[in-house]
């Protein structure tokens, strides 16, 4: 039975670029293959500046022309895309990641493009997928690099259940293996030998902790010594999705707070999940 509700809903987030269209392809196809319906969102007003003039024509046919056009072209990406997907659209006039934020509380998912929403000026990827994303309240993904229909999907190890939870389900979603990550630093004195088996032994823990209810996907568990968590994830290859916590403990959990985060939405080779 097709799920409903907001809460079965795939927002993708549209602006004026090729990215937002890359982000309506990926939204649309994750839309299909887990029977949810599909909600295009548009903001009409790009920054402070134009809202302050325009707060009082908040339903000016001339302001929201152009978001409207835009919004069709996506609808018709989306329907193209993935067809049978029931696509709805919403645009509205105001700050787009401040508007998102409001719509991810009762969302399934969020997806963003790689090069921001909601065309703010003079902003740059880190700035304006990292504000939405550290702050949204459901799993978020920036679509961005390649599509690898057939690789695995990598998740960050943190400690936190929902981020193995999201991956395992993705990976069962697409029929494809788990690549569990946990970035390792050695410790600097002689106890190399003794501490990496405990390493491994509690990945594994916490990975056999989720893994009993996905018992039809296929997991590998890898305990990789990096002092960089984002470069461990990125290190595997042909992945498809790499899945992080927004928080959490641990090298990967430095997350969107810190230079993991910002490295994966930076330099990714393929989609990255934050889930919260």
């Amino acid at each position: 039975m097709p799920n409903t509700g907001m809460s079965a809903t795939v927002v993708a987030g549209v602006d004026e670029s090729e990215a937002a269209l890359a982000a309506v392809r990926w939204a649309a196809e994750e839309a299909l293959r887990t029977g949810r319906r599909l909600l295009l969102f548009h903001a009409g007003i790009f920054d402070t500046a134009d809202l302050a003039r325009h707060e009082h024509t908040k339903n000016s046919p001339v302001l929201l022309e152009r978001a409207h056009r835009w919004i069709r072209r996506a609808v018709r990406v989306a329907e193209a895309t993935a067809p049978g997907v029931p696509v709805e659209y919403v645009v509205r006039v105001g700050l787009a990641p401040d508007l998102l934020v409001g719509l991810s509380a009762e969302a399934g998912l969020l997806v963003l493009g790689s090069h921001g929403i909601g065309g703010l000026r003079g902003v740059t990827i880190g700035s304006v997928a990292l504000r939405v994303a550290a702050t949204a309240r459901c799993p978020v993904v920036v679509a961005r690099g390649r599509v690898k229909p057939d690789g695995p999907v990598v998740a960050g190890v943190d400690g936190d259940d929902r981020v193995l939870e999201f991956a395992f389900e993705a990976a069962r979603s697409r029929h494809v293996p788990l690549v569990a990550v946990h970035a390792w630093q050695a410790p600097r004195t002689g106890e190399l030998h003794a501490a990496e088996p405990r390493e491994e032994q509690a990945l594994r823990e916490r990975v056999e902790h989720v893994a009993g209810r996905y018992g039809d996907v296929f997991v590998k568990s890898r305990l990789i010594r990096d002092r960089s968590a984002a470069h461990a994830l990125m290190s595997v290859d042909d992945a498809q999705l790499v899945v992080i916590g927004s928080r959490g403990r641990g090298p990967v959990a430095a997350g969107l707070f810190g230079s993991t985060g910002n490295r994966l939405l930076a330099q990714s080779a393929c989609p990255v999940a934050i889930v919260h």
